[in-house]
């Protein structure tokens, strides 16, 4: 990646500081004298020369930056910059004297203009100072210090949002110069989520639990969960280089780099931050995918949603295939979902507002998130929690809305003990091993599933009794542990 900074004012100035510091070359045109020798001290590849003159400028540049102070200058040096590199990414700094007309004019040229008295001068300048700032530093370190390959991996059985941000991390680590890879564990089933995969060509590498993944990967990343070990299948013992997640962790997290911000409605939405920072525009793929994954884990902007969801996905939308995204909507219904959702209002017990019901043996574990938002829908329920085992496990899915319940801390409280569980305030889910209940005759399932019942409906409603209430939520809030530092 070459990076060239044509002209060097205040802003020029912040640019070039921030550039110099990440992987690939950079070079700096002005014609302030004893600028350029300043910048070569610092070990920065300068010129003093007129940046507006298209014979000082190298042969090739990945991004242009025009950024000195006046804005007849800038337009003058944006119009030779398109010229002279057609297929770069062009950035310009309208200047400090800038009128609407050079703004109209410079927007015509470049791929982003800084407008000095508007928000995108505040987000420039974000970049170059400020937690912001910071969390791009240590984000590009921690990949840079891989040696070898990167798994990025997501949460087992992946849903949309794990799987757009594992698929982003990836293109980030890529910029960084790291050999990455988006994994999982388990199966991609619900027919949304593999209809996303097939449609968008989404390339996941299915990890198998009896392998050390260890043999063939040298760093890991987590995103949409935050610990290895509990909901996903790596060995517990693995240090993550970085985790970034919105759910709330029950514990402090381990790992090089942290970004964990429950105060965003999905994880995809922080990958937009990072993609937009870094100056990476996803292509038409990847926006569909990021989209998507906001809409699901926002419940189309209806559920824990913040301003920052509002702005990813308006950034995105300019690069969405709706043509895929309609068809990602509308695919074919396993009859295993409609299989579950017929048991689970056939065997629900409601106790108030509260509902749960165990479907037995399951194929398809998506399908108790499905019959869980589905029951949500009856008349006095406002919580509904349906379970099945499948392969030794087994799995619980709960929904609520409307009420004063912490759902992610009341299914921790209530299984935790036999299991893992957590997730958010309205949204959560729990496995649990069966153990020796898993020895039961194959003439006793009818048995089996009176015992899982008694197991996971007798707990739920137990500590229902007590449940905490639902934090209130800030659109920014951020849950802060110490970091490598």
């Amino acid at each position: 990646m070459r990076r060239l900074v044509l002209g060097c004012g205040s802003l020029g100035t912040h640019i070039i500081e921030e550039l110099s510091g990440r992987q690939g070359e950079l070079h700096v045109i002005t014609d302030e004298s004893g600028r350029a020798t300043a910048l070569r001290e610092e070990h920065v590849s300068a010129a003093e020369a007129d940046p507006l003159d298209p014979t000082n400028y190298p042969d090739h540049a990945d991004i242009v930056f025009v950024a000195g102070p006046s804005a007849t200058d800038n337009l003058s040096a944006a119009d030779h910059a398109h010229r002279h590199f057609p297929d770069a990414m062009l950035v310009a700094y309208a200047g400090e004297d800038a009128t609407e007309a050079d703004l109209r004019a410079m927007r015509e040229l470049a791929d982003r203009v800084i407008d000095p008295i508007g928000i995108q001068s505040d987000r420039i300048l974000d970049v170059s100072t400020g937690v912001r700032a910071d969390r791009l530093r240590r984000m590009a370190r921690a990949l840079r210090s891989v040696d070898g390959k990167l798994a990025v991996v997501a949460h087992d059985n992946p849903d949309p949002d794990a799987i757009a941000a594992a698929v982003a991390l990836v293109r980030v680590a890529q910029f960084a110069g790291t050999d990455a890879q988006a994994c999982y564990y388990g199966d991609i089933s619900h027919q949304e989520n593999r209809a996303l995969v097939n449609l968008l060509d989404i390339g996941m590498r299915r990890l198998d639990p009896d392998d050390d993944p260890r043999e063939e990967f040298d760093a890991f990343a987590l995103v949409d969960h935050s610990r290895p070990g509990v909901n996903d299948s790596l060995p517990d013992d693995i240090e993550p280089i970085i985790v970034v997640d919105h759910h709330p962790p029950r514990e402090p997290v381990d790992a090089g780099f942290i970004d964990l911000r429950d105060g965003v409605g999905s994880t995809s939405t922080l990958l937009v931050e990072y993609l937009d920072r870094f100056g990476l525009t996803p292509d038409s793929r990847l926006a569909t995918a990021l989209l998507y994954g906001i809409r699901i884990d926002t419940k189309e902007f209806t559920r824990e949603v913040a301003e920052a969801d509002f702005d990813a996905a308006a950034y995105l939308m300019p690069m969405v295939d709706t043509d895929v995204l309609a068809r990602v909507e509308s695919p074919s219904v396993d009859p295993a979902v409609f299989d579950v959702l017929a048991r689970a209002i056939e065997n629900r017990d409601q106790r108030g507002t509260a509902l749960a019901s165990g479907v037995g043996e399951i194929r398809n574990r998506d399908a108790l998130a499905q019959a869980a938002e589905h029951l949500l829908n009856m008349e006095g329920v406002n919580t509904t929690v349906v379970y099945g085992y499948q392969d030794g496990v087994i799995y619980v899915s709960g929904r609520t809305r409307g009420a004063d319940l912490d759902l992610g801390e009341t299914l921790r409280d209530a299984l935790s003990q036999i299991g893992s569980a957590g997730g958010h305030a309205d949204m959560a889910g729990a496995q649990i091993p069966l153990g020796i209940l898993a020895d039961v005759e194959d003439g006793s399932k009818e048995t089996l599933a009176d015992i899982v019942d008694d197991i996971i409906a007798g707990r739920l409603f137990e500590t229902l009794a007590d449940a905490p209430s639902a934090p209130v939520r800030t659109a920014e809030r951020e849950l802060r542990f110490p970091d490598e530092d």
